[in-house]
């Protein structure tokens, strides 16, 4: 199997979306933390994964906030969620070895998988993911 989608999977999720975004670039953009605007900027362009979300959905929800509440502040959003179907977790999957040295979680390796489907850059937090040579455009915002 290979990393890269291949036309017809291209072609099955929307061409609107750009930019992927990892579960640490969407929460610096609901705390106001710093590198939020870059993903403010791109944010009509955004996709996430369905993992990516449910680690943002998880991280709120420890705080206490209400799922009403997350809900409400995610919507608002307008984000495009992806699923992870089978492909992706395969692509997901076959990431590990290529980022095992910089430690990346089945979350992080979801977002890139995304990323390289879309043939999109990827948002994040983490600095390291700019060491990776997997045929993804990184972005780290701060």
């Amino acid at each position: 199997m290979s990393f890269f989608a291949s036309e017809d999977e291209r072609r099955s999720v929307s061409s609107v979306s750009r930019v992927v975004l990892d579960a640490s670039a969407l929460l610096a953009l609901l705390n106001a933390e710093s590198g939020s605007q870059a993903v403010a900027e791109r944010l009509s362009e955004a996709a996430v994964s369905a993992v990516n979300l449910s680690e943002v959905v998880a991280k709120l929800s420890e705080r206490g906030i209400p799922e009403s509440e997350i809900r409400s502040a995610l919507d608002g959003l307008g984000l495009e969620i992806i699923a992870f179907d089978e492909t992706m977790a395969y692509r997901a999957g076959l990431l590990r070895r290529a980022t095992r040295s910089v430690g990346l979680s089945l979350g992080d390796r979801a977002c890139l998988a995304l990323a390289l489907q879309l043939e999109a850059p990827a948002f994040t937090t983490d600095p390291s993911w700019k060491t990776l040579r997997i045929g993804v455009k990184v972005r780290a915002i701060r």
